[in-house]
């Protein structure tokens, strides 16, 4: 698996402009895709699909 496609919680949130503590809540809840690879990454795509949901566009 190449871990290059994916993004950890930590640079999901700078991203974002919200907290590491919001995003692993997202996860929780299903509401942002995310894989366990020793510790919680998401990928790109999953990413971009959860803004275009919260945008109004």
């Amino acid at each position: 698996m190449n871990l290059k496609n994916f993004l950890t919680v930590r640079q999901v949130a700078k991203e974002l402009g919200l907290t590491e503590y919001r995003i692993r809540q997202l996860i929780r809840e299903k509401q942002i895709r995310a894989t366990k690879i020793k510790q919680w990454r998401i990928r790109r795509e999953d990413l971009d699909r959860f803004i275009k949901s919260r945008s109004n566009v």
